[in-house]
């Protein structure tokens, strides 16, 4: 009886060692699965994105964490009111100047930083969406306020204490396929206002949008949903954009219906 209970302990500690050992062999496929999931979940998905300056304050403020939405924008358009993560690669100058990493492995891991939001990507802005293609946006009306299609924005909710809504005046059409940008914190923002002289007149491309930042995630105190602003919902924002190709093919037909009654006269 002893023989035989000394012989069945033996396979189990044998056991216990094989999966011991399986697991720390597994344990990097493991880690390499998880970093490409994360990888392909920051592609095409969610990512994670460092706030760097204060141009979004007290909306965003520096070292915020936010997630940015990547797939919205396949289900609907860009809409003002908008926080928005952009690519200004070949265009906007970066506001936060990073220094070149020294060597390949610092290049390396200031790649992973940004992929999963720990630093900030050189070239990565954020802004409000203030005025989409068709759009007119102007500063300012009579009281100094932004006005959309005429339609003036009331920016109390997230315009930074103190700040007004432009102490540059401008007045810009924005095209189809391009977006007017603006920071929250207007007095320090390096947005479309500063980029007036540029080619595009100051708006973006809406296919260097890379998203829309929809939640504050780090720090955890000031964790927090990023709504749109309630003025952007002025159903008048829409019905200006709406009426101008009305107004100008309603403007153009006219001369034409009365060379046509003349004619008509005539004969």
């Amino acid at each position: 009886m002893d023989v035989v209970a000394e012989d069945t302990q033996k396979p189990a500690k044998r056991g216990g060692k094989a999966k011991k050992g399986s697991f720390w062999r597994e344990l990097p496929v493991l880690v390499v699965v998880a970093l490409v999931l994360a990888l392909l979940i920051k592609t095409f998905v969610v990512q994670a994105f460092y706030i760097p300056s204060e141009s979004m304050e007290n909306t965003l403020l520096t070292n915020d964490r936010v997630l940015v939405n990547k797939l919205v924008y396949h289900t609907r358009d860009i809409e003002r009111g908008d926080v928005v993560v952009f690519s200004g690669v070949d265009s906007w100058d970066s506001e936060v100047k990073l220094e070149e990493p020294s060597n390949p492995f610092a290049a390396f891991f200031r790649w992973v930083g940004t992929a999963f939001g720990v630093v900030p990507g050189e070239k990565d802005y954020i802004k409000r969406v203030i005025g989409v293609g068709g759009d007119t946006v102007k500063c300012c009306d009579d009281k100094r306020r932004v006005t959309v299609n005429g339609v003036p924005l009331d920016e109390q909710s997230y315009l930074y204490p103190g700040d007004v809504p432009s102490t540059t005046p401008f007045e810009v059409k924005v095209e189809k396929g391009r977006l007017w940008v603006m920071g929250d914190h207007r007095s320090v923002s390096l947005d479309s206002r500063t980029h007036i002289g540029d080619p595009g007149g100051g708006t973006i491309p809406v296919d260097k949008v890379v998203g829309r930042a929809f939640v504050i995630v780090w720090p955890f105190s000031r964790a927090a949903v990023l709504p749109i602003p309630e003025t952007f919902a002025q159903p008048a924002l829409n019905a200006a954009a709406g009426a101008a190709p009305l107004l100008v093919g309603f403007a153009g037909a006219v001369p034409l219906m009365l060379l046509r009654r003349r004619r008509l006269l005539k004969r």
